[in-house]
């Protein structure tokens, strides 16, 4: 019977099993970037990144984002789209509400006059209260800093013209 060596036998015999975690085709379970534990059972993944469903949530509100639309700002802080809104969207300056779009909607109309934001239904002459639109004789006519309609802008200046000749 031939002799084996035990240079031989060390070659012949098969490697050590290797830790389960680094096994081939076995990797570790993803870990949760808001929690920093594994994550076992169903996994979501967004922004790159992996997280469980029930941490998966707005910044501001807490709210599960979990198969709901969501955004993230440019500090990559994860908010549901009402909350975006509400905190970066332009405020009007005559309601200092933000100006965002209807519950349902995806778009919004913004309204942008002397460097000033307004939603639509506040973009009103600030003598007579009418709302400004893009009709004939209905847009704004601002004056001094004031947005006036038509007539409330012709009156000013009249009333100015009227002033500067008395004050002669």
């Amino acid at each position: 019977m031939p002799q084996i060596s035990q240079r031989q036998a060390a070659t012949t015999s098969p490697p050590p099993p290797r830790p389960l975690a680094q096994s081939p085709g076995c990797k570790k379970p993803a870990t949760c970037t808001i929690c920093s534990k594994p994550i076992m059972e169903r996994i979501l993944r967004a922004t790159g990144k992996a997280y469980h469903p029930h941490c998966f949530t707005c910044v501001v509100c807490s709210r599960s984002l979990d198969g709901v639309p969501f955004t993230v700002d440019a500090s990559n802080h994860i908010h549901c789209i009402e909350d975006f809104h509400k905190k970066f969207a332009p405020r009007c300056c005559v309601c200092s509400e933000p100006i965002m779009p209807a519950p349902g909607q995806e778009e919004t109309v913004r309204i942008v006059a002397l460097d000033r934001d307004f939603h639509v239904q506040c973009y009103r002459c600030e003598d007579c209260g009418s709302l400004l639109s893009e009709g004939d004789n209905q847009g704004c006519y601002p004056l001094d800093g004031h947005v006036l309609c038509k007539n409330c802008n012709s009156s000013r200046i009249q009333d100015l013209t009227a002033k500067a000749t008395t004050d002669l």
